[in-house]
């Protein structure tokens, strides 16, 4: 009833046009038009809840808000508590995600944050693997800062754990034919296309090795 209560809610916030800011009718009045139970109103609400879709506030009670599409992954993007199998479709994601900045990085990069990134790329060239993973972080991580867009840069934050997991399995350094300091080369100088193709070959050591993950 609980599940079936959580979809009415999410329907009838739509159907009633709800704005971010309203506030929600009584729980009594919700209960009464889906006609159930206030406990089971009480815990559809509390799903949405969690869901990022209202809040509480105080002298106002429930409240719509924008909803927060990236707050239940955050909950749950943990190593530690998730499979083999979701793991490596996670850690595909990321490259899938990185083979595709090419079009947000040549509209949105500035002088500044190309010297940002040839400085995190000049010290690249170090066998500790604590280091070469952080510095991987550093490198990738600015990537996604210099696209602007505040979604895939949090989500690139979630993805870390992730990627830290999966790199740490690794037995020797991955190095692909194409360098952090050779990308930064054709940020500068080349053409998108140059840039996907190059940033295809940094990860091929990546995506060969998911063949066996």
């Amino acid at each position: 009833m609980a599940d079936i209560v959580e979809v009415k809610l999410i329907e009838f916030l739509k159907k009633k046009a709800f704005q971010p800011g309203d506030a929600l009718p009584k729980e009594l009045e919700m209960a009464e038009a889906l006609g159930v139970s206030r406990n089971v109103v009480r815990e559809g609400l509390s799903r949405l809840k969690m869901l990022g879709l209202i809040e509480s506030r105080k002298k106002r009670g429930m409240v719509f808000v924008h909803p927060d599409i990236l707050g239940s992954f955050e909950k749950v993007l943990d190593p530690i508590i998730m499979d083999h199998t979701t793991l490596k479709d996670i850690f595909e994601l990321r490259l899938v995600l990185e083979m595709g900045l090419a079009e947000l990085l040549y509209l949105k990069r500035t002088d500044k944050d190309i010297k940002e990134l040839e400085r995190i790329a000049k010290t690249q060239d170090i066998e500790d693997n604590t280091f070469r993973i952080k510095q991987e972080i550093a490198f990738h991580g600015k990537l996604y800062e210099i696209t602007g867009n505040e979604t895939l840069k949090r989500f690139q934050i979630m993805l870390l754990p992730i990627f830290g997991y999966v790199t740490a399995m690794e037995d020797k350094p991955l190095r692909g034919k194409v360098s952090h300091l050779d990308l930064v080369e054709i940020l500068k100088h080349g053409s998108k296309e140059d840039f996907n193709k190059g940033m295809l070959e940094h990860l091929a050591p990546h995506l060969d090795r998911l063949r066996d993950f």
